[in-house]
């Protein structure tokens, strides 16, 4: 349970700094911006906001009450601290191994608006590192094994090979988009990275990697 409450505790901090929220629409927005979330129970979700709160980087409070519907259970409504988002700021300027694997990625990615663009660009460097050593023990593998495999299987290991591959290419732009660098792609190679529309870039190149 620790490896999820590591990536679950930024991902609700991170959304809190946006705005305070009670935990029905936490949870939803975490099954929306975070798509390894989509099933996430309310029972995963209270112990780790319990567990924050006992940390005193957020705290809940009561919603104001309507009236007309005392008898429903009141909101909590819960919040950053000062601790909370102190905290938050370390956890986004970090940009060590772990913020480049696979789930610790797509987290770390989401709240890229709220991280400094020194990290942004430590962390897309060392997930093309990841992935490109990633890239190269597939090919090895599947040089070696294609004559055993079925056809089924060799198409698995294709596609396999191929996600790595547009991942590495979605990170060549995203890389260049930070340094501000207008990547000349060949014809068919991909949409090239423009420093000039920097969010609308960032949002479809996701948008690309989580289609693929």
């Amino acid at each position: 349970m620790r490896g999820r409450s590591d990536v679950l505790e930024p991902a609700i901090l991170g959304l809190l700094a946006e705005s305070p929220m009670h935990g029905y629409e936490l949870r939803k927005r975490l099954n929306l911006v975070l798509g390894s979330f989509r099933a996430l129970s309310y029972g995963s979700l209270y112990p780790c906001l319990k567990g924050l709160a006992d940390r005193g980087w957020i705290v809940g409070t009561e919603a104001p009450s309507d009236r007309a519907v005392a008898s429903k259970r009141a909101r909590i409504v819960y919040e950053l601290t000062a601790d909370g988002k102190e905290h938050l700021q370390e956890v986004l300027s970090s940009s060590g191994p772990a913020t480049w694997e696979d789930e610790n990625f797509d987290v770390r990615f989401a709240f890229f608006a709220q991280t400094d663009a020194e990290t942004r660009l430590r962390i897309l460097e060392g997930r093309r590192t990841r992935l490109t050593e990633r890239l190269e023990t597939v090919r090895q593998s599947f040089a070696r094994t294609r004559e055993r495999m079925d056809e089924y299987t060799l198409e698995l290991q294709r596609h396999g090979l191929e996600q790595v591959e547009r991942e590495v290419r979605w990170l060549d732009d995203l890389i260049d988009n930070e340094r501000g660098v207008r990547r000349a792609r060949p014809e068919g190679g991909g949409r090239p990275a423009a420093a000039a529309d920097d969010a609308e870039g960032i949002s479809e190149a996701r948008n690309e990697k989580e289609r693929g």
